[in-house]
């Protein structure tokens, strides 16, 4: 009986210190794997989504309660802010970056960060043919033509399709609960 107590107590001992180094490490790497997707995983998105300005919208990005702003500046002046949202696809959820041009209040393009859509049906979606029609839409009337809107969906990819609209209707719900704030982040 004793064999068996020391065995447990053992056992637990190794698994709380196995269980506090973990947390540690992740405690310790959190802010390194942060950088490593806003560089890698958003940042080409971002950057295809923001082209043509003349900042560094990741080291310029400001966070408003939970949400991420990237800003676009053209000759100085903020041109347009682009965030994050997500929805759920077909297979989980599809992670959207959305620019907005503050000026004229419409999308300035959207792309996908990411999705685990069925390769070669849903991962379309990710193809200009979906995506360009996002660019210079205006923010009213953003929906599926299946649902009253004039976004076509991707054929054979409809939970898809409506997972990334669903998507950039969520930023677009965002932009317009911090539009008020968005020109006094960047003051110049």
């Amino acid at each position: 009986m004793r064999e068996i107590i020391n065995m447990i107590v053992v056992l637990s001992l190794i698994c709380a210190a196995s269980g506090t180094l973990l947390v540690n490490l992740k405690q310790a790497t959190k802010a390194r794997i942060e950088q490593q997707v806003l560089l890698n995983v958003q940042g080409p998105t971002l950057m295809a989504v923001l082209k043509g300005c003349d900042n560094d919208p990741i080291a310029d990005r400001k966070k408003v309660g939970d949400v991420t702003l990237f800003p676009a500046r053209k000759d100085g002046k903020l041109s347009g802010v682009a965030l994050e949202a997500f929805a759920a696809g077909y297979s989980g959820d599809i992670g959207v970056i959305v620019g907005f041009d503050v000026n004229e209040d419409k999308l300035i393009g959207i792309g996908v960060t990411t999705q685990t859509e069925t390769p070669g049906v849903g991962t379309r979606i990710m193809q200009q043919g979906f995506l360009k029609q996002f660019r210079g839409h205006s923010l009213d009337g953003l929906d599926l033509s299946s649902r009253g809107g004039d976004i076509d969906s991707v054929s054979g990819a409809t939970y898809s399709s409506t997972g990334a609209v669903d998507a950039v209707r969520k930023a677009l719900e965002t932009y317009r609960r911090i539009k008020p704030q968005i020109a006094t982040l960047w003051a110049s």
